[in-house]
């Protein structure tokens, strides 16, 4: 039994507390209003109350548009590799920063928890996470690698909330490489 009152099918659970299943106060109970919208018993508190929320059934988007559980976890570990293979790309994958990289996928998975339909953004958003977090510990990340002759300044992650994110040069504007691509431009 989980902590809201909800059950989840997998595991086992006591019979109805009042020992009526008609009884509309009984968690369990069809009759109960918390169980009518679902079918398979009472919803999850942990996802929204949208037509497309991560219970939609299908792929990683369910038929609504919605993220199902396994594709949020997905998305997050498509984040972790892709942002690893810069940190290894640029060698500074050292303990202190997977670690980085791991604070900020724990906390991604409550936010697309929150936001499943944001799944699609967790690579960019965990790469501006590790890079504020490398920036507060030992300076900015990743350098420019265009401009060698200025001030050293990071690249940013654009768009700074959408799909398919890259690394760019704040200063001219050029896209250097698509996060988890900063490898290729060797």
């Amino acid at each position: 039994m989980r902590c809201n009152g909800g059950m989840d099918p997998h595991e086992p659970h006591e019979p109805h507390a009042s020992g009526n299943p008609q009884d509309p106060q009984d968690p369990q109970s069809p009759q109960n209003p918390q169980n009518s919208q679902n079918p398979q018993g009472p919803r999850r508190a942990d996802t929204p109350d949208t037509p497309d929320g991560p219970n939609t059934p299908g792929g990683p988007r369910g038929g609504g548009g919605g993220w199902s559980e396994d594709g949020v976890e997905a998305a997050l570990h498509t984040a972790r590799a892709l942002i690893l293979a810069d940190l290894t790309a640029l060698d500074v994958a050292g303990p202190e920063n997977v670690s980085l990289v791991e604070e900020a996928v724990t906390h991604r998975r409550w936010w697309a928890g929150q936001w499943p339909q944001g799944a699609a953004f967790l690579p960019g958003l965990v790469a501006q996470d590790v890079q504020d977090g490398l920036l507060e510990r030992s300076g900015r990340w990743p350098l420019c690698p265009l401009c060698p002759d200025t001030e050293p300044h990071a690249l940013a992650v654009e768009p700074e909330l959408g799909e398919d994110p890259h690394w760019v040069c704040g200063r001219t504007a050029t896209v250097v490489a698509p996060v988890g691509g900063l490898g290729d431009r060797a």
